[in-house]
């Protein structure tokens, strides 16, 4: 009878958490409480860390099996991250959000969310160097690493889940904390690459578009991708569609549920499934840290060139000058970094208004990142 009951409770004491929890499970429990914290007391990102690190935090909690393949988070990642619905989904939400009126008006601004792509490509050969001091990536790594610089969170997470999904977790975290970083990030580049006199300039007013302008862009843009970058498709076919149900106003209905709640509940959904790749065992890993090092050049890289190659267009515009300003809203943080540029020149000049400018480079971006994710993907799978 005592051995009966001594079974019991060793079987009950078998059975807890604590017992079979470990250090690195603990250290990431309490790096996802670092994650929540930041997305609830800073507000960082918090629609997709605070999911992203709610993830974490399940994924670490020993013996729950809820990352298996048959744990609810194992049927949400092999559905919507695996199957590459989920980013996609995302864009379809974006597109709905996005005016695409901006670039339109002022179609030389596409060139500065092109330049900013430069740190993906920048970084990818970062990280083949680093591969060369003892850090195991490959070239595919290397790619899902560069397109953190894109500063796009669900291209980030559909071309690694493509190219390399065993570090999905740490490219997915590392994107959109430097998303969330934006305001930290980018004004020391952009005050450095500028002079006060180059702040201060005030771009005219953009010309009024018009809605058949705004119906043929999404369609012209996704045949231009068909018949170019067939790899792209899925992305920019996603961020075309839910554009066009935004523009055509006779699909309300649709257009406001892909800009509520379907975007919501695929960035619930997407947020917990990539934290089910923070499981101890793949995030605590040496060549996180260099993920996290490598996303964070890739980001200042891309704003330091669409700031610049602003710079280089002003030589040969005699009038309509381009605030260099702009060009860091290459990046695709959308509307984030259009918003701190606007900050940024106003601080300089009261008077200076470039919220509306920065955007066209800003939805350039978005196209720039699914663009270079094509391009990888072509090469590379």
């Amino acid at each position: 009878m005592e051995m009966d009951i001594f079974s019991a409770v060793e079987k009950l004491w078998l059975s807890t958490g604590i017992s079979a929890i470990t250090c690195s499970q603990i250290i990431m429990l309490l790096v996802c409480m670092l994650l929540l914290w930041l997305g609830i007391a800073k507000k960082f990102e918090p629609l997709l860390l605070v999911p992203i690190a709610f993830g974490g935090l399940l994924a670490n909690i020993p013996l729950a099996g809820i990352t298996d393949p048959e744990g609810f988070l194992g049927i949400i990642y092999e559905f919507g991250i695996n199957g590459g619905l989920f980013p996609i989904f995302i864009f379809i939400g974006v597109g709905a959000l996005t005016d695409f009126g901006p670039l339109i008006a002022n179609p030389k601004t596409a060139l500065l969310g092109a330049a900013a792509q430069f740190g993906i490509f920048t970084t990818l050969i970062g990280a083949l160097i680093l591969a060369k001091f003892g850090f195991n990536f490959s070239i595919q790594d290397a790619a899902s690493i560069g397109i953190i610089g894109g500063a796009d969170g669900p291209t980030a997470i559909y071309l690694t889940s493509k190219l390399s999904p065993r570090l999905l977790g740490a490219v997915a975290v590392a994107a959109y904390s430097y998303m969330a970083l934006v305001p930290i990030i980018q004004p020391p580049i952009m005050r450095l690459l500028t002079t006060q006199k180059e702040r201060a300039i005030v771009m005219k007013q953009l010309r009024p578009v018009s809605r058949r302008e705004k119906i043929i862009f999404p369609i012209a843009l996704l045949l231009l991708c068909a018949l170019f970058l067939p790899s792209a498709a899925p992305l920019i076919g996603a961020i075309t569609f839910g554009n066009l149900l935004r523009e055509c106003m006779v699909t309300d209905r649709l257009s406001h549920a892909a800009q509520n709640e379907f975007i919501n509940i695929v960035t619930m959904l997407l947020g917990l499934a990539v934290g089910s790749k923070l499981a101890a065992d793949r995030f605590l890993q040496v060549e996180t840290l260099g993920i996290l090092i490598l996303g964070a050049i890739a980001f200042a890289v891309g704003t330091a060139s669409g700031v610049l190659l602003a710079k280089f267009m002003n030589l040969f515009l005699k009038t309509d000058k381009i605030n260099p300003l702009i060009g860091a809203a290459g990046v695709s943080a959308v509307p984030m970094s259009a918003r701190v540029v606007n900050i940024m020149g106003q601080k300089t000049n009261r008077r200076n208004f470039l919220l509306m400018h920065a955007m066209g480079p800003n939805v350039s971006g978005v196209i720039g990142s699914a663009v270079a994710a094509g391009i990888l993907l072509a090469l590379l799978m």
